[in-house]
């Protein structure tokens, strides 16, 4: 069982809710999010409703502040925690929509998806084994999209607007 705390204000002050489960909306119980303490299990919290927008992957501890989490704004409108998952990882990127063109299979993370896969357009993706999360630039940097196991048959259905991926890694801390 997971626990996080969004609080309204920095260094965990004012209106706070606590959460245990998924939630899809979360506006009514606060107005804007500006630190986390996620206490137990490993969260993705989104600025918008219903899993939408940008995507921020919370593992155990404390964020003080929203650059902390590298968030781009104080809005967080719901939240997932990504299940324990202990077995092997396995995805195969795809270069076009409805997995398509160059293609590649990974088992493990990807610092520098350019130098493995050269390209950095992922259209499409299978994610057979695991939870993954993309990031938009190398070494873990950028906007970050939550993948749990199943198709994604075009960019869109991760959640970016753009198929550009520069590295991805797997989800392996859910404590």
């Amino acid at each position: 069982m997971g626990k996080i705390i969004f609080y309204e204000d920095r260094n965990f002050q004012g209106r706070n809710y606590e959460c245990s489960n998924d939630c899809p909306e979360m506006q009514s119980y606060f107005s804007r999010c500006n630190s986390i303490r996620v206490e137990s299990g490993c969260w993705v919290a989104y600025e918008k409703p219903n899993y939408g927008g940008y995507q921020y992957m919370l593992h155990k501890g404390e964020y003080p502040d929203y650059q902390r989490w590298a968030g781009f704004n104080d809005c967080i409108r719901s939240c997932r925690m990504v299940p324990p998952y202990t077995g092997n990882y396995r995805m195969k990127i795809f270069e076009r929509s409805d997995f398509g063109g160059q293609n590649l299979e990974l088992m493990d993370d990807c610092p520098d998806l350019n130098e493995r896969f050269h390209t950095r357009d992922i259209s499409s993706v299978n994610v057979m084994e695991g939870y993954w999360i993309l990031h938009e630039h190398p070494n873990y940097r950028g906007r970050q999209y939550f993948l749990r196991p199943g198709e994604y048959r075009r960019y869109s259905e991760w959640g970016s607007t753009s198929p550009t991926i520069g590295s991805l890694r797997r989800i392996t801390e859910v404590n």
